[in-house]
């Protein structure tokens, strides 16, 4: 049976480390109170010119290629995972083609927030299975950093945000000792509005209570003089709502995950989670009774960088030697939209 492997693996943080100090010159808050709250100490931030989201994953994804054995040429197709994209339009995907100079092949960008990369890893792993690509690209990247609320008004998200970027090369595989097990994607729009951010968008008098969002004149659709006094071109989030739903679903798709291959936590040799707050990932842990040396948590020096936190992290834990051949790893995120995925592989 043909599988997906992860056949190398790289990231990318920008050279900029922006600590909760350096935050109070612009807004109302201190390292206690956000160390308290998420368990970030510092993050990252990309230079405002040099650096974007695309390039952060070309500088991935090089290295990523390297360590997969392969050249740049050997890529067969793209699947690139973000909130932050250059460009309103086109997606990073194209980006990355042009700046590595690859075939004219095909590349896909996935909108799915801090499940990007997941949901990512899933779609590139059905490819490889059907025997389509044997070759994929799979990034995460994120510059959060140009479009945070620097004030008191928006510290609640502003402190939270990293940027970075994450790559993996999938290959096929029929070693039944190595690759992914199974992928497990899911979504609940019901509250897609308690993390979001409602402009530039084109929802105005479409969403019922939300509609007042985007009242907007003709000519002024895209991004209006109200919107911005409003901070609506800012992300926004119901932070406890949000931890509330994150409690209940990531320990539920972990487990499925365990439950569809016949295993239990105690299997797992590493559970990497989306680094969305140091607490969250601390209640997973005792929920699934997992001990400290079965969690890889990073988020006390990156931040959260959403769709690039996995893959940072995975890479991060397999370079420090904390991912083996053989090792049983599973990964897990959850947000906006609501969406939550798992993937579990036998590294």
């Amino acid at each position: 049976m043909l599988r997906s492997k992860i056949a190398g693996i790289g990231m990318y943080v920008p050279k900029n480390v922006i600590t909760n100090q350096d935050l109070t010159q612009y807004m109302d808050t201190n390292d206690e109170w956000i160390q308290e709250r998420t368990g970030i100490k510092e993050r990252r931030y990309a230079d405002r010119t040099g650096e974007t989201t695309a390039t952060m994953g070309v500088e991935a994804a090089k290295i990523a290629i390297e360590r997969a054995g392969i050249i740049a040429q050997d890529i067969d197709f793209i699947v690139f995972a973000t909130l932050s994209p250059d460009y309103y339009f086109p997606g990073c995907g194209v980006l990355v083609q042009r700046a590595l100079k690859l075939k004219e092949i095909g590349a896909l960008d996935i909108r799915n927030q801090c499940s990007g990369f997941v949901y990512a890893l899933s779609v590139a792993d059905q490819f490889i299975k059907t025997g389509m690509y044997k070759n994929i690209l799979v990034i995460g990247s994120e510059k959060h950093s140009f479009g945070l609320d620097f004030s008191t008004r928006g510290r609640n998200v502003a402190v939270i945000f990293g940027d970075g970027a994450g790559a993996v090369v999938l290959q096929p595989t029929q070693d039944p000792n190595q690759g992914i097990l199974s992928t497990h994607l899911h979504s609940d729009g019901e509250s897609a509005e308690i993390l979001a951010m409602y402009n530039p968008g084109t929802h105005a008098n479409h969403w019922g209570q939300y509609a007042d969002f985007a009242e907007a004149k003709i000519g002024e659709q895209f991004m209006s003089h109200e919107m911005i006094d409003k901070a609506q071109n800012f992300p926004f989030m119901d932070g406890p709502a949000v931890f509330k739903k994150a409690v209940v679903k990531f320990p539920e798709v972990v487990m499925e995950a365990l439950q569809a291959n016949g295993l239990q936590p105690s299997d797992i040799n590493m559970l990497i989670p989306h680094q969305a707050n140091l607490r969250i990932a601390q209640f997973v842990q005792q929920q699934l009774k997992l001990g400290d040396d079965q969690v890889y948590n990073n988020i006390q020096q990156y931040g959260n960088t959403t769709a690039a936190s996995v893959p940072i992290a995975l890479c991060e834990a397999w370079e420090k030697g904390k991912i083996r051949q053989g090792d049983l790893v599973c990964l897990a995120a959850f947000g906006s939209g609501f969406t939550w995925a798992s993937a579990l592989l036998k590294w």
